[in-house]
């Protein structure tokens, strides 16, 4: 440098005022490098914070997501062994509504059977339903003399009288001697165990509902997918502003030391030209160009910075909620387990129900085949009456033509020693053969002592060709039980 004439000092530009704004511009600049690596090596932990937490969030997702499996499968269970259960008493349904339409059918069979006047309104003694006490006689033997004959008895039948009066519509059916209030008991406590069934089920029937509405809200509250941004990318993003700030903070310090020593040499007596202070005064001009870029590439790198910061707090909040979606998970499977224990309450009490329902079914049936085989009976009843009134109109006739016999020879006989003692008589000595004068015996036939004459209730000849009918077109099965 030439040494300028000494009138020109007082021209120069005051290197001092260079000096001090090339130092504080390298302060400043210094002081956003420091801030700006700080921001980079924090970053640089931010974002292994945020990988180690957006791991431990995926990590809990995807082992509740199992544990949410396995519910559901326990659900699909419940909802299975529901399924089975329903199906069984639907089953049993069906066989009840058969059993007791079956009932139904015969016992309205039954309504349509007539049951003559006389075969139930007799002694208590001699009544052919033992549930049925006499109405008529006070005593089924005094309705018949011993010492009557017969045909009399034939002739003058009560029971017959009875029957050709009788208006039918006033007639008994073998529905009237049946126990109703002992069927509607047993189909009462059918009804009511079935009822009882329904609510044992209903207590567990909304089971793998709440369990899919839970399983459901849980999976809800976890993450869809993780917001991470990439962290390659913040990080590369850091990197180029940091390389111009480095070389923004070269030039700064390059700029500071040669206005340092610049003044160095002015204040050792250095004069400089023209031309180099008009570069030095155009390199300060510069500085807050090169300040602005740096502020800029700082804030580049705070905001990179505040990005991780932001991922990092969404980590954690995520994380938080895990922890809350964790006790969640933990409630449910306790919850499952109540659950699971109640099922299995439920099934076996209804298992137990469901096999007393069915003993009651077997009831129902056995009564079905009891009033098959008691109409059947009744029928045969009306056919062995009929065969029985056949036989004892025969004895009679045979007994009538015997007695009318005995009386005619006994007229004849008589009349045969009236004449010989009116002949002859009066000849012989009365102490001679005192039997002479004896009429011949009468006889009569009677039943045999200690019996009674029989007695047979009327059964109207249409009822008595319906029952050999229906008998005749119908092979009655003996009565027994078939497993429900």
């Amino acid at each position: 440098m030439a040494s300028p004439p000494p009138g020109q000092q007082t021209e120069q530009p005051h290197l001092v005022s260079l000096v001090l704004q090339s130092k504080k511009a390298l302060q400043h600049g210094q002081q956003l490098c420091s801030k700006a690596n700080s921001l980079s090596n924090a970053s640089a932990q931010c974002s292994v914070d945020v990988l180690t937490l957006d791991a431990k969030v995926k990590w809990i997702t995807e082992a509740v997501l199992e544990q949410l499996k396995l519910a559901a499968n326990v659900a699909k269970s419940i909802e299975h062994k529901r399924a089975q259960l329903d199906k069984q008493v639907k089953g049993w349904d069906v066989v009840r509504s058969q059993r007791t339409e079956a009932l139904d059918n015969i016992l309205e069979s039954l309504g349509g059977q007539l049951v003559p006047p006389g075969f139930h309104q007799t002694s208590s003694g001699s009544s052919l339903f033992g549930s049925q006490h006499s109405i008529d006689g006070k005593n089924g033997n005094a309705l018949f003399n011993a010492q009557q004959s017969p045909s009399a008895t034939v002739r003058d039948n009560p029971f017959d009288r009875h029957s050709k009066n009788a208006d039918r519509t006033k007639w008994k059916t073998l529905r009237d001697f049946v126990d109703e209030g002992a069927i509607e008991n047993v189909l009462d406590t059918l009804e009511s165990d079935r009822t009882r069934l329904d609510d044992i089920m209903a207590s567990t029937y909304d089971y793998p509902e709440t369990l899919s509405a839970a399983i459901s809200s849980i999976r809800e509250s976890l993450p869809s997918s993780s917001n991470v941004p990439s962290i390659g990318d913040i990080l590369n993003a850091q990197q180029q502003p940091s390389e111009l700030m480095a070389r923004h903070l070269s030039s700064l310090t390059s700029h500071y030391e040669q206005m340092a020593d610049a003044l160095k040499e002015s204040e050792a007596g250095e004069i400089f030209g023209e031309e180099d202070l008009q570069d030095m005064n155009r390199d300060t001009e510069e500085l807050p160009s090169i300040m602005a870029e740096l502020e800029e590439q700082a804030l580049s790198i705070e905001d990179t910075h505040q990005q991780l910061v932001t991922a990092k707090t969404a980590a954690q909040e995520r994380l938080a909620t895990q922890s809350m979606t964790l006790d969640n998970l933990d409630e449910l499977g306790e919850i499952m387990s109540d659950m699971l224990q109640k099922q299995q309450d439920v099934e076996n009490e209804c298992q137990e129900l469901l096999d007393g329902l069915q003993e009651r079914l077997l009831i129902v049936e056995d009564l079905h085949h009891r009033f098959i085989q008691y109409q059947t009976s009744f029928k045969k009843l009306l056919v062995e009456i009929g065969r029985r009134r056949h036989y004892k109109e025969a004895v009679e006739k045979v007994v009538e033509g015997m007695i009318l016999q005995l009386k005619t020879m006994t007229e004849e006989e008589r009349w045969v020693r009236e004449h010989f003692n009116a002949e002859h008589g009066q000849h012989i000595p009365e102490d001679i053969c005192l039997c002479i004068e004896n009429p011949p015996t009468r006889w009569e036939v009677v039943p045999r002592e200690g019996d009674v004459r029989e007695s047979l209730p009327e059964v109207a000849s249409d009822l008595l060709a319906q029952a050999e009918e229906k008998l005749a077109a119908v092979d009655v099965s003996s009565p027994g039980t078939e497993s429900v």
